[in-house]
């Protein structure tokens, strides 16, 4: 999960739908591209058909102001992917992922008691595995990529048993950003082949 991503689409909350941190504007769609249907499509494939289909979807422009392209009714939020990054990065997550996520970009402590989940089934850029914040590849940052994939945040403490190590096999489940108030479980999925008849 990159923060360069992030950045751009996890200020959106439930409640509010814009953040004025720094560093968001920089990271937006380059919405003036893609139309409304196009967004939708791309950020619906985020996620499962029946998640995606009820989820806000929501688009960043370029002066970094969030946008509801569709109010969705089942507590989740799609983003579609960001043409600025390498590859595919949809994402769709619950309100207790972005509160997390919101406590990511701030530097404050995640809320207690407040599992999320968050979808990325069309796969994710790179990232650090070691240090939340890191904005590039360095000596040692321990960057990785991680293909199609789910996350479980906010359960600081509960992923016992799980790799912790600073260069995972990311083809199985591992913690990013272990040891930190931001750790979360990665759970890559292959996603299967459309069944043709």
């Amino acid at each position: 999960m990159t923060r360069h991503r992030i950045l751009a689409w996890f200020a959106c909350s439930i409640t509010t739908l814009i953040f004025a941190g720094a560093g968001y504007a920089q990271h937006q769609h380059a919405s003036g591209s893609m139309s409304d249907e196009d967004l939708i499509k791309s950020a619906m494939t985020a996620a499962p058909p029946a998640v995606a289909r009820d989820a806000t979807i929501v688009d960043v422009s370029p002066d970094g102001k969030m946008r509801v392209v569709r109010k969705g009714s089942n507590g989740f939020t799609c983003l579609a992917d960001n043409p600025n990054t390498p590859g595919p990065d949809p994402m769709c997550g619950d309100q207790n992922a972005m509160e997390w996520a919101q406590a990511w970009l701030e530097k404050k402590e995640p809320p207690h008691n407040k599992v999320g989940f968050m979808y990325m089934l069309s796969g994710g850029t790179d990232s650090s595995n070691t240090d939340p914040y890191a904005q590039k590849p360095e000596a040692n940052n321990n960057w990785v990529e991680t293909g199609p994939h789910v996350m479980v945040v906010g359960a600081k403490g509960m992923m016992e048993g799980y790799p912790r190590t600073p260069k995972p096999d990311t083809a199985q489940p591992y913690v990013m950003w272990p040891d930190t108030p931001y750790e979360h479980l990665m759970l890559p999925v292959h996603m299967p082949e459309p069944m043709t008849r």
